[in-house]
């Protein structure tokens, strides 16, 4: 390989002989030993380290579409997940209404039921009112009767002092309170 600079490096030019390989300043037997090492450079490589390198990139495609199938794996999860959530949260919605509606219908019931039995209890309380209202009108008229009975019979025994007795008197009111009536 010194030989081919120095060759290039001398100011003159060489001497042509009758090879061509000579002439452009390539040595056979340097040529023929750097085949061989580049043969051995190649299989050494080839046998050792192209293997291990060539292993190391299939293990990292590996990894890649590993690591690609586990996303698409966890991008269908999710969206599973989020129709699944979705379908919950409708049929949380309608179990909600449906309660609203209920608890609503079940209000408004309760409300009637309260003022059908208020509107009971004040008929009834109307009612016993009247009916003392009655009893005490009746207790009053009889007293109201028998006080006017004493009343118009003390007048009748005092205008007709001597005429008639208190029999007769009695009688005498009762005819004319019965007619009065």
């Amino acid at each position: 390989m010194t030989n081919m600079f120095t060759n290039f490096a001398s100011a003159e030019p060489s001497e042509p002989s009758g090879d061509i390989f000579t002439s452009l300043g390539i040595d056979g037997q340097m040529l023929l030993f750097q085949g061989l090492a580049f043969l051995i450079l190649v299989f050494l490589l080839g046998k050792y380290v192209f293997p291990v390198l060539l292993k190391a990139v299939d293990d990292r495609q590996a990894k890649i579409e590993e690591g690609t199938k586990a996303a698409e794996q966890a991008e269908k999860k999710a969206e599973e997940a989020q129709a699944k959530i979705e379908a919950t949260m409708k049929k949380a919605r309608t179990e909600a209404s449906d309660i609203v509606s209920t608890a609503k219908n079940e209000a408004t019931q309760m409300i009637e039921k309260a003022e059908a039995q208020a509107k009971v209890r004040s008929e009834r309380i109307v009612a016993e009112a009247h009916e003392d209202i009655a009893k005490d009108v009746l207790a009053a008229r009889k007293t109201l009767e028998k006080d006017t009975l004493k009343l118009v019979k003390e007048a009748a025994s005092l205008a007709t002092a001597g005429v008639a007795d208190s029999k007769l008197d009695t009688a005498m009111i009762k005819k004319s309170v019965e007619g009065a009536k």
